[in-house]
């Protein structure tokens, strides 16, 4: 049977059709292959228990364990994405992408819906080939075979400040380890990278994690950055996804960013996240 398919506005594609919690073979070769064109994919209605969840993202690929994040207690593989009624800043409140200050970044990551608000708390994701493909001459010229550096320390160090609310989720418990990365190297990755699956041109940088461009003063760098944030950020490249009980999306860390809406104060929100493994970016 094939899958139903539906692009899903300026970013991403919705799959009908499909029970994760026992996909096909062919079903998994047409999430794959939706996932490497679209760069997030999303799925309603399902109903799957963490080991289904943990079974499915193996179906992708290897699982990292998240440092920093708490993990379930009784599934380590999954962190959670929590923010409680009392609590004033959520997991995600910035636009960024999974574990880019890794060696081997991320290739995606898949994210359930546990427990919603009632209304709010959706996501909202950018296409990072969409937003290299729509760069200007001048400034494409700048940046390709320009490198940038990555790090963890300034959002989940001892000395966090990279957005207020890495520091808040420290301080209440849901993010945690600093330790781990103050010691964590920083790493270099191509501004714009040739993407593993699709084979498109995209840009790899972001605002929470990106801290300079390789061999620019601080200035310069900070101006490039800048420059190239204010274009990712045209609402022509975003779309966002509005959760439901049983939605589900998988989304690639490579060529997308995504930003977590916090307009739900009072209200509970528990997302399960499984992040997985990647490779070198060329």
């Amino acid at each position: 049977m094939t899958l139903e398919i539906r692009p899903h506005g300026h970013v991403g594609a919705e799959i009908l059709g499909v029970d994760l919690a026992r996909p096909g073979a062919a079903d998994l070769a047409q999430i794959r292959a939706a996932f490497a064109q679209y760069g997030v994919v999303f799925f309603r209605d399902q109903a799957i228990d963490e080991q289904q969840h943990i079974a499915f993202a193996r179906t992708i690929g290897p699982i990292v364990i998240n440092r920093f994040f708490v993990a379930h207690p009784r599934y380590p593989e999954i962190a959670l994405v929590l923010k409680e009624p009392d609590q004033r800043d959520n997991i995600g409140g910035g636009w960024h992408t999974d574990h880019s200050y890794d060696a081997e970044p991320a290739l995606g990551s898949v994210l359930v819906a546990r427990e919603l608000p009632a209304s709010g708390g959706a996501t909202a994701f950018g296409s990072m080939v969409a937003a290299y493909e729509g760069l200007p001459d001048d400034l494409r010229a700048r940046v390709d075979g320009a490198r940038a550096v990555h790090s963890a320390r300034h959002v989940f160090g001892s000395k966090a400040g990279a957005y207020e609310a890495a520091r808040d989720t420290s301080r209440d418990g849901r993010i945690g380890n600093a330790g781990a990365a103050d010691v964590l190297d920083d790493v270099v990755h191509p501004v714009v990278i040739t993407h593993p699956l699709s084979g498109k041109r995209a840009l790899y940088v972001n605002p929470a994690f990106t801290t300079a461009i390789v061999g620019l003063e601080a200035d310069e760098s900070r101006a490039l950055l800048d420059a190239l944030y204010a274009h990712a950020l045209n609402p022509r490249f975003q779309e966002v996804f509005h959760w439901q009980p049983g939605s589900v999306a998988l989304w690639d860390n490579r060529s997308t960013w995504h930003y977590a809406h916090n307009d739900y104060h009072g209200h509970r929100r528990e997302m399960h996240r499984i992040t997985i493994e990647g490779e070198p970016l060329p």
